[in-house]
């Protein structure tokens, strides 16, 4: 299990994804690779213009995994942390950051990574009345 300090990449699958209003506001110029990858085991939710991953064991996310620059890690965590609203043991927080395994579309190689499921009082909220993302895909979800 990582630690908060452990430079895994990330798994994102919303707003963070390339063409994505947030892609380049956070992204560009801090990564060493950005590939296709999936998350089994989690739904994708539609939120207020970002959406938000629930666990849920018979489904899947599309998103990259997102390895950053080395040098640029530090600054990327907490900025990550700041855009999806969480802070370790926070209880109004809207996300989670945990650490998760994921699988590499061009290999099917599992790595482990960040990924940002909502928290537990918004997944309560979601699974009651949210509306689910078929496919996992939030790019295609149009």
């Amino acid at each position: 299990m990582a630690t908060p300090s452990t430079p895994l990449p990330f798994f994102v699958y919303g707003t963070l994804r390339p063409g994505e209003p947030n892609h380049d506001l956070f992204l560009r110029g801090r990564t060493d690779s950005e590939e296709r990858a999936r998350l089994h085991g989690a739904a994708l939710y539609d939120g207020p213009g970002y959406p938000y991953a629930v666990e849920a064991p018979d489904s899947v996310i599309v998103g990259e995994l997102v390895t950053a620059r080395p040098e640029a890690y530090p600054q990327l965590l907490i900025a990550l942390d700041r855009l999806e609203d969480y802070a370790p043991g926070d209880p109004r927080n809207l996300y989670e950051r945990v650490e998760l395994q994921v699988t590499r579309d061009t290999d099917g190689t599992p790595v482990r990574a960040w990924v940002y499921l909502a928290a537990p009082a918004v997944t309560a909220r979601l699974r009651g009345h949210g509306k689910l993302i078929e496919g996992g895909d939030w790019i295609n979800r149009r």
